[in-house]
């Protein structure tokens, strides 16, 4: 943090009424965000420093208000300053449900807690909330786009043409109606198991903590569960990924099985085409090389994806455009 920043840090929480407490560095993630931790008097907060304009702590404070409203558990928010980008709320703890897991928590267990805190959140849901973005279907072909943007010239040598990128987004719009054929909710896009806390003391879903959602957009119920099975640092069973979808569509049996599956095989691929070209990205221009290990991961769970029949003409492009020989990890190269 630059020192005219830093200036506003402290001017900040001196009007929250935390200047003289202890700070120490929390988490940085792949976006412009950082937190810190605060500490005063036996009494702990959490300081999201977002600079704008790459960053709005006000989206994060509406989704958290919305959150609240329906009684999950996003972190209350104590004191926000959205010119400067600074938002103070309350600390959920250091137990994700990554750490839990690393601990020898019953992962059944954790990921059942995790489809049923999305169950609530579907069932709560409310949809004429004013003013939250659409997952429509240019959110959905921008996002799409990252991986020949990106990837593909990484590993290729050469840019992508554009008639090379209309004709591979022209197979994303044919499929942007599939993914949307299920019903809206509020989707939290990045819902795995690196932004979910266990929160001791609580019952119910509200023992499932929820964070990183400042992105969050209408659209399908399928995406969030396509974010938490398949999920881009960590292997989920077969087994587990089975049952997980089961015990959410038994809670929705109005929704048809196919036309769910079809969604969620579509999501899939979108959102993991998109995650392997931000990876890409995130090494080639902003010099963060270690996401890179997690591509041929998602490399497989888009594999997967593609076998669904509704997906077979994106399968074909893939075949022939990224074959396996250039399905690997990217080389590095410095940050321009």
């Amino acid at each position: 943090m630059n020192d005219a920043r830093e200036a506003l840090c402290r001017q900040f929480l001196a009007g929250a009424g935390w200047g003289e407490a202890e700070r120490s560095l929390l988490a940085a993630d792949a976006s412009f965000r950082h937190y810190d931790r605060l500490n005063r008097g036996g009494e702990s907060a959490v300081l999201m420093n977002a600079p704008p304009p790459q960053e709005n702590v006000q989206a994060f404070r509406t989704i958290a208000d919305h959150l609240l409203e329906i009684e999950l558990s996003a972190p209350r928010p104590l004191a926000m300053d959205p010119d400067a980008g600074f938002l103070l709320l309350e600390d959920f703890g250091d137990r994700t449900f990554t750490r839990a897991l690393k601990e020898g928590a019953d992962e059944a267990e954790l990921y059942r807690l995790a489809v049923d805190t999305l169950i609530a959140l579907h069932q709560r849901w409310w949809p004429d909330v004013p003013g939250l973005p659409v997952y429509d279907e240019q959110r959905l072909l921008d996002e799409a786009a990252l991986l020949v943007d990106w990837y593909l010239p990484a590993v290729t040598g050469r840019e992508t043409t554009a008639a090379e990128r209309a004709a591979y987004l022209d197979l994303w719009r044919e499929l942007v109606p599939i993914m949307l054929s299920v019903p809206q909710s509020l989707v939290l896009r990045d819902y795995h198991v690196d932004n979910l806390m266990v929160l001791e003391g609580r019952e119910g879903v509200a023992r499932c903590g929820l964070l990183d959602f400042q992105d969050a957009v209408l659209g399908p119920v399928s995406y969030d569960l396509v974010s938490l099975l398949e999920d881009a640092r960590r292997d989920v069973s077969a087994d587990l990924v089975a049952e997980m979808l089961a015990r959410y569509r038994a809670a929705f049996r109005h929704i048809d099985q196919w036309t769910f599956a079809a969604s969620y095989a579509a999501l899939g691929a979108q959102r993991n085409a998109k995650i392997i070209g931000i990876f890409t990205r995130l090494c080639r221009r902003d010099g963060k090389p270690h996401y890179l290990h997690h591509i041929p991961r998602v490399w497989r769970l888009l594999e997967g994806d593609l076998q669904h029949p509704a997906l077979e003409p994106l399968a074909e492009w893939f075949a022939r455009a990224i074959p396996p020989d250039l399905r690997r990890v990217p080389e590095e190269k410095e940050a321009s």
